[in-house]
């Protein structure tokens, strides 16, 4: 099933095994919520470098989306975003860790590969260091780092101070608190989710003009139990004068599960770009306007998603801000009634869940969960069907 990011949260079926949340968590660097909805810095000239912090190593190639794996899936209001448009868009066009990135994904090496050339050329440089470069957490500073850009220049093939010249100022030591929007994001997601990869250079910025206020969720099962589209209202509140967006990731589990149609009532689509290999769609959707601070604005839209291989069983979504009311209703076929049918909420993706509670079938093979003052964390209803 699909898993959502809208604007401040994302939506989600989860996955019946707990440990597939973990999942997003591998595969870093390849290109990259339905039927099942989830939704270091380099070593000195004269003295060692400082311990590397726990990593788990690049499978292959590094950071943007391949091109290749970008393609839209709805017609959008005025002009289309080409693959090549969303993959400048990923990437942040003309920045250290975006040149980085395309050089390496150009060349086909592994952080590994790259480790070990630099070695062999007298300049030890960790993956993730290198890791840490390419998405920009970190940048060389340090004479042997900024000799190891030189050297990366030849290794990717790049014009001589291609890198060098893409540096910005010296940053100040000690770790840098990420930005609001961004730091808030990784505390419920976990660094490389899904949500992050989908969005590239975006996921740092990700909607912080915007929050939610209340949203409205409703999930339909078909007779085959899988998931067969959603729904989604959106009440957003404007941080800052001039916001007149918002970005919506919505993940599924199933590769079989993909978007078919996709419809906009409140609001226009600017974008709708499906990534298969990261089985996420990201939206896009204009306000009309610019917001004033404090303005708020409704954004609704439904997706109907194609069959997927295996039943749903649960759904999420993520919320990173405390919202006002949340309302998380499922509609059953009268054909493919579940069991048993429970709420939960987990601190994080991929954490346990807790505070588990029965809710009852409705008259309208539903069920459905109000809570008011819903803080960040992950919010969930699962379900079980008889043999």
């Amino acid at each position: 099933m699909p898993s959502r990011a809208d604007s401040d949260e994302t939506r989600a079926v989860a996955r019946p095994d707990e440990d597939r949340d973990q999942d997003q968590h591998r595969d870093r660097g390849r290109d990259p919520h339905r039927d099942r909805t989830n939704s270091a810095t380099a070593t000195a000239d004269a003295q060692p470098d400082p311990p590397d912090p726990p990593y788990q190593p690049d499978a292959d190639a590094p950071g943007p989306v391949r091109t290749e794996e970008a393609h839209t899936t709805a017609a959008c209001t005025g002009r289309a975003l080409t693959a090549s448009a969303l993959h400048a868009a990923a990437t942040g066009a003309d920045t250290f860790p975006a040149v980085l990135r395309e050089a390496l994904s150009r060349r086909g090496l592994s952080l590994e590969r790259v480790s070990e050339r630099l070695k062999a050329r007298g300049i030890t440089i960790s993956q993730a260091t290198l890791s840490s470069w390419q998405r920009g957490r970190s940048q060389p500073e340090r004479a042997r780092s900024l000799r190891a850009v030189d050297v990366l220049e030849e290794i990717l093939d790049l014009p001589a101070g291609t890198l060098r010249s893409l540096l910005g100022p010296r940053r100040p030591r000690g770790r840098t608190t990420p930005p609001d929007a961004e730091g808030a994001a990784l505390q419920i997601l976990g660094e490389d989710s899904v949500v992050e990869k989908a969005l590239g250079a975006r996921f740092r910025h990700f909607n912080q003009e915007t929050g939610s206020l209340m949203v409205h969720d409703i999930v339909r099962v078909g007779e085959s139990g899988t998931m067969s589209g959603f729904s989604t209202t959106n009440v957003l509140r404007a941080g800052r004068a001039g916001a007149d967006r918002a970005l919506f990731v919505l993940s599924f589990d199933d590769e079989a599960a993909e978007p078919v149609d996709i419809r906009v009532t409140c609001g226009r689509l600017a974008e709708a770009t499906y990534l298969k290999g990261l089985k996420s769609l990201v939206l896009e959707i204009r306000f009309g306007r610019k917001l004033a601070k404090l303005d708020t604005t409704v954004v609704s839209y439904a997706v109907e998603v194609s069959p997927s291989l295996t039943p749903a069983t649960h759904y999420e979504r993520w919320s990173r801000t405390n919202l006002h009311e949340y309302l998380q209703q499922v509609y059953f076929h009268p054909g493919a009634l579940p069991v048993d049918c429970h709420r939960y909420v987990r601190e994080k993706v991929g954490a346990p869940p807790r505070a588990q509670r029965r809710i009852p079938l409705g008259a309208a093979h539903d069920v459905h969960v109000l809570t008011s003052r819903c803080k960040p964390g992950v919010h969930g209803v699962a379900w079980e069907y008889g043999p």
